[in-house]
């Protein structure tokens, strides 16, 4: 009782927006990561470690680089070589940033578009990472109590960017793995109808494509549908388009800004962009986020708002030079497909020979896993249940897509290029320690039946197993779980642990 009187007594000296919990935190995506910031694997120090497949970030490339970075000492200010430029580089910049920042990103934008679109260095905005753009736009575009739009599943992380602070509404898009979660006009109307039902008024259309967590990208049909059903409405399109360069295979990426100048009389008031470097190339800890609009009065004021969150003066100058290398530009983006695309291949493969599906897409850092075959029964009290012993028997840190949303019990965001081959590797023979043992207790459990009903028979017995297996604490303590049974060695990975 002391303790609660205390802790309400500390909420009454707070604001109501820090004594409250509309962060958006409070979800089983970010408590994925706490337990992998508790026991973090290290092949050698916490070989049991949690290993961190929730974080969708490209590491696939940093060799690249780093070796950009040693051959130019002369693009930090902090080095011999490029010390002469610090007075000029170190002093007050206004809130506009750097020419040279803003050309080079505009080039760097159009080069991930494949050249098929022009971006003016005018309309760039300069934000702290894409969380930044993001609330900048937000606060632009509706007051507290409006709504967006936003397709499912979508990135837990904009309950926090798009809501906290702006007071904004987010209303569901219903999406299904019946069509591979498409975004379709009926889906947006009735979405639509039911914001204005719950008098709600609906400000804009919020799209990630490619997409987080699916991985997908929209098609030229799809995004012309899109623009046209928010022309329409009278209402706004943002696009997040910072996986642009995340495509690899077959897959090709469309840009909004593309499709816009196919469409006879469109509104392009309505239309902004928002992006970064911290997908595409690998730098989120350097916080370089990128509103572009087609509106001058949203450009206008979202530059103002951007003192908040400005990209310093000495990673502008960084990236300046190292973007306007074009040579390095095209061989890092090159690079990096044949990279994504060959690590996709790896854990694909290994899922495929276990069995376990996953949506279809080829772009992103990350896939979408199908687990719903695993679910005692088809809710998300059971996917929370499975994704419990994922994280803390299995040790994967994988993301439930209840917390993206998704109306779906089952699914789960697996990210893949923030690893090594080997980390890898361990991760795909602790899947299949997983359900090896999972087949191993169906295959006890099984009772002898006729074969016309073996299948139905065989499915039961599969979910009576796993309510034995998931409530079995004994089991898990003997290693039921463990990364370090001892099965036969796998043919689709080599353990490492």
């Amino acid at each position: 009782m002391v303790a609660l009187a205390a802790e309400n007594q500390d909420r009454n000296l707070l604001s109501k927006m820090a004594a409250g919990d509309g962060h958006g935190e409070n979800s089983n995506y970010f408590d994925g990561w706490k337990a992998y910031e508790e026991n973090p694997f290290h092949p050698i120090d916490r070989p049991d470690g949690v290993i961190q497949m929730g974080l969708a970030e490209n590491q696939l490339c940093g060799d690249l680089m780093r070796k950009w970075v040693l051959e130019h000492p002369e693009a930090s200010i902090c080095t011999a070589e490029g010390v002469n430029q610090f007075s000029d580089i170190a002093i007050f910049q206004d809130y506009h940033g750097l020419p040279e920042f803003r050309q080079a990103v505009a080039k760097f934008m159009e080069k991930t578009r494949n050249n098929r679109v022009k971006f003016d260095p005018d309309r760039i905005v300069m934000s702290g990472g894409a969380t930044g753009a993001h609330e900048t736009v937000a606060f632009c575009l509706a007051n507290a109590g409006d709504g967006f739009l936003v397709p499912t599943p979508y990135y837990p992380g904009f309950d926090r960017d798009l809501r906290w602070r702006t007071g904004v509404n987010l209303v569901p898009v219903t999406c299904l793995s019946s069509n591979g979660f498409k975004i379709t006009v009926e889906a947006l109307e009735a979405a639509y109808e039911n914001a204005r039902e719950s008098n709600i008024p609906v400000k804009g259309l919020l799209i990630t494509n490619p997409s987080n967590p699916l991985g997908t990208t929209l098609d030229r049909e799809c995004l012309k549908s899109l623009v046209n059903f928010t022309i329409d409405k009278g209402i706004h399109l943002i696009a997040d388009e910072i996986y642009a360069a995340t495509t690899f295979g077959q897959s090709e990426f469309i840009s909004v800004a593309e499709v816009i100048e196919e469409i006879p009389d469109c509104n392009r008031d309505l239309i902004h962009i928002v992006y970064s470097l911290s997908k595409d190339m690998g730098l989120p800890g350097l916080r370089v986020g990128i509103i572009y609009s087609y509106n001058n009065r949203v450009v206008n004021i979202a530059r103002k708002m951007s003192s908040f969150g400005l990209v310093s003066s000495q990673t502008q100058h960084l990236i300046a030079k190292m973007l306007s290398d074009e040579d390095f530009v095209d061989e890092f983006i090159r690079e990096s497909k044949l990279r994504l695309a060959a690590r996709h291949a790896e854990l694909t493969t290994g899922l495929d020979g276990l069995g376990i599906g996953w949506l279809k897409a080829k772009a992103g850092l990350f896939l979408w896993m199908d687990l719903r075959s695993l679910l005692k029964t088809a809710t998300f009290d059971s996917e929370t249940e499975l994704w419990r012993v994922i994280v803390h028997k299995v040790k994967l840190n994988v993301s439930p897509g209840g917390s993206f949303h998704c109306h779906e019990p089952g699914w789960f965001r697996v990210c893949f290029a923030n690893m090594d081959h080997k980390t890898m590797e361990t991760a795909l023979e602790r899947i299949r320690v997983f359900t090896s043992q999972l087949e191993e207790s169906l295959n006890r459990t099984k009772p002898v039946a006729p074969t016309t009903m073996m299948a139905k028979k065989k499915k039961k017995c599969w979910q009576s197993s796993l309510r034995l297996s998931f409530n079995d604490t004994r089991r898990f303590e003997d290693g039921f779980f463990s990364p370090h049974s001892p099965v036969p060695p796998s043919p689709l990975v080599r353990a490492q642990t």
